[in-house]
Order: structure tokens, then sequence, then C-alpha cells
């Protein structure tokens, strides 16, 4: 599975970013997907989830409230609507999909290259 992330940029806090990621894969709906993100000096950490039929998702504790993830399996893409951004937001996000609906970043075989957020105080 291919996969391509954009929509990231600079913020001030308090403000929202879409990120988006678009799959080159026949069979998109079987595939789960999932938004991970790594900040500098830090390991990469689960953000949101959501299975292939978009009926199940899941969060990070620090993100619940105020980020959501969508699918639109017609459009091989997957959404993270990202509202009320902190400083502690910024970081390099990355979609990633995997046939297995999990919550850990060795749950997922296929990444995207990643794009910025940068959330400015």
């Amino acid at each position: 599975v291919q996969l391509q992330a954009s929509g990231g940029g600079l913020v001030q806090a308090g403000g929202s970013l879409r990120l988006s990621c678009a799959a080159s894969v026949r069979t998109f709906s079987r595939y789960a997907m999932a938004w991970f993100r790594q900040a500098p000096g830090k390991e990469r950490e689960f953000v949101a989830a959501i299975s292939g039929s978009g009926i199940s998702t899941g969060y990070a504790d620090s993100v619940k409230g105020r980020f959501t993830i969508s699918r639109d399996n017609a459009k091989n893409t997957v959404s993270l609507l990202m509202n009320s951004l902190k400083p502690e937001d910024t970081a390099v996000y990355y979609c990633a999909a995997d046939k297995t609906y999990g919550f850990s970043p060795s749950d997922y075989d296929s990444w995207g290259q990643g794009t910025l957020v940068t959330v400015s105080s």
C-alpha cells in the first residue's frame, strides 16, 4: 500500500488543521488506517485509528475530544481533523495502513512519508 499524506502546516494555538492521506490500493476498505506522530527527540506515538469499515475508531487520550479521524472508502482517503491545537501537538504526522486494526506502530506495515504540523503559542 502506498500512502501520501498532506495538509500539514503552521497554525496558532487554538486553531485547526485537516490532514489527509491518499492510499493507492484496490481494496482500501479492507485496511485499517491510523495516524501517528513523532516530535523531535521523541518516539513515534499513536494518535488515532479507524477500522476498514469506519465503524470503529480509537484515539490517544491526549487528543480525545479534539481530533476526529474519518475515511472515505470511495475515494481511498483518510482524514484527521485537528481542532483546538496545542503547541505540544507539534510533530511530524504519519498515516499508516494495515489489515489489522491496532494502536501500536508495530501493528502497521505501510507508512506514508509524514507531514509536519507546527503549532505556535
